[in-house]
């Protein structure tokens, strides 16, 4: 128990408290503390009968059972693996611009699912962010299952088909996987390999907050050329310190 606790303590804030909820919701649910009726986004509920804690709720919830365990653990495990190289990596030291980057994608989840009726967002803001992490180390060779090798660009395609066979719908891994090119290309490749304004911008009230912590090492991924060129011409004052990546799996 103190090796699980020491170990649950190193993982970075945002994604520990991510994670928590993630644990703890859906095991509210299996216990019958709370009915999971209540858990699940319902447009009427959330719309028509002010149950505004529906949004919520869905992002953290699962229905884990025997046919739907599998799926629910390897996203677990993506959750954890995406987000902490996210948190630790791209963004190290920047607590408020990732709080952002979730709360903008959740936002965009939120949205889709009340239009198109999906009941669970778990596994959509999960993509999202393993997207935006893929994008971000594309040129990374990258191991999955039975040893298949690809660059890490491919990773949310190969895991929405690998989602596919285990639990026979693509459809949260495909918004997830838009929400998080929809993101990543307002906030990196319009602005900074376009020439485009910046339309995502973090809010002074998150930087107050949790402000940004001086001396972060970015560890994952390079940006795109384009990038590293306006980093380069900006006297290497940008607002991002892109460190070497390493390989999936790697500890």
């Amino acid at each position: 128990m103190s090796d699980l606790g020491d170990w649950f303590r190193s993982i970075p804030a945002i994604t520990r408290y991510w994670f928590a909820a993630t644990v703890a919701v859906p095991l509210v649910g299996k216990l019958g503390l709370i009915s999971p009726a209540y858990l699940f986004l319902w447009p009427e509920a959330f719309l028509y009968r002010f149950q505004i804690w529906r949004p919520i709720t869905a992002t953290f919830y699962f229905p884990v059972g025997p046919g739907t365990g599998f799926l629910y653990l390897v996203n677990l495990y993506f959750l954890y693996q995406y987000s902490t190289r996210l948190e630790t990596g791209a963004f190290d030291g920047r607590p408020a611009d990732y709080l952002f980057m979730l709360l903008f994608n959740w936002i965009c989840i939120v949205i889709t699912g009340l239009t198109m009726d999906m009941q669970l967002l778990m596994i959509p803001l999960i993509m999202s962010v393993l997207y935006v992490w893929a994008q971000l180390n594309r040129d990374m060779i990258v191991s999955f299952w039975f040893g298949t090798r690809f660059k890490a660009c491919y990773l949310p395609w190969v895991i929405l088909g690998f989602n596919y066979i285990i639990g026979g719908s693509v459809i949260n891994e495909l918004i997830g996987n838009l929400v998080g090119h929809l993101y990543f290309f307002l906030m990196f490749r319009y602005p900074m390999d376009l020439g485009g304004r910046n339309f995502l911008s973090t809010p002074q009230f998150l930087y107050r907050w949790l402000p940004s912590r001086r001396g972060g090492v970015s560890g994952f991924g390079v940006p795109p050329a384009s990038m590293r060129r306006a980093a380069d011409q900006n006297g290497g004052g940008g607002r991002h310190n892109w460190g070497q990546g390493f390989r999936l799996g790697d500890q």
